[in-house]
């Protein structure tokens, strides 16, 4: 398999040729804005959360993605739900393990989830870390104390344990399936700045393993495309207010002669 910014490209053509039905649990502050995205990129969401309707929903669904973000028992609940019905179902699923290692009882839903193989996993350094296990991540409320750099070798241990593929993301992001281990040298530094874009990212990832086979290859494009939406955006915004919007536009507008031409990747 050649990983590249042209299979990037075709990753995205993919997306918007098939338009994938995007299930996704997640937390209130970004579900606006996740399920803008995926529209924007070419997928189809879905924010299907009762636990009545996900195990169903999940089945039919072509990937489900799960993010912490906002916990309660119910939503707990739900999620189990959905990652089993999933799981029986062959489809794949991502895990967003949001402040994970802050709070006793999202860590040990986070961990108990990953029985049910996500295909991937995306976190900043901190969460990967305290979710890895062997060590403590240091993590501030949903940011990171440490740099996805430091998270690497915690990434692989995961990854071999889980059998997902494993991204750190910060301002270099790293993918690693245990084995595989590439970074991502795209994005803008004004995009810690808007609330929510990494869970934009790991939806975005949920859209590109719904149609990549290679959980490890999808997952990499999946953060390749935030990236570089952010970074068209960046140049386009005024601040971070507007800074949100041009990334709808940019994920709209993206194309793969654009991504064969900014996506950089080493490893």
């Amino acid at each position: 398999m050649t990983l590249d910014a042209a299979a990037t490209g075709r990753c995205l053509d993919a997306i918007r040729a098939r338009r994938p039905l995007i299930h996704n649990i997640t937390n209130l502050v970004v579900t606006n804005s996740t399920a803008n995205a995926l529209l924007a990129l070419g997928a189809s969401p879905a924010m299907v959360e009762g636990a009545d309707e996900v195990e169903e929903f999940a089945a039919i669904s072509a990937a489900l993605v799960v993010n912490l973000g906002t916990m309660s028992a119910d939503r707990a609940a739900a999620m189990r739900l959905a990652v089993a019905a999933a799981q029986r179902a062959g489809v794949p699923w991502v895990l967003d393990p949001v402040a994970v290692g802050v709070m006793r009882y999202r860590s040990q839903l986070a961990r108990d989830l990953l029985a049910h193989r996500p295909s991937a996993i995306r976190g900043n350094g901190s969460e990967i870390i305290s979710l890895e296990g062997s060590a403590d991540g240091m993590a501030h409320g949903v940011d990171s104390s440490t740099g996805s750099d430091e998270a690497i070798a915690a990434a692989q241990r995961l990854a071999r344990a889980t059998g997902a593929a494993v991204a750190v993301t910060g301002a270099v992001d790293y993918v690693t399936d245990g084995v595989r281990t590439v970074s991502i040298h795209n994005g803008d530094a004004m995009m810690t700045r808007v609330t929510g874009l990494g869970c934009t990212a790991t939806a975005i990832v949920g859209a590109c393993v719904a149609v990549e086979a290679d959980r490890f290859a999808a997952t990499v494009h999946g953060l390749a495309i935030a990236a570089v939406a952010g970074e068209i955006a960046a140049a386009r915004s005024r601040g971070p207010g507007s800074l949100q919007l041009e990334i709808y536009d940019a994920l709209y507008r993206l194309d793969a002669a654009t991504l064969a031409q900014r996506v950089r990747l080493q490893g």
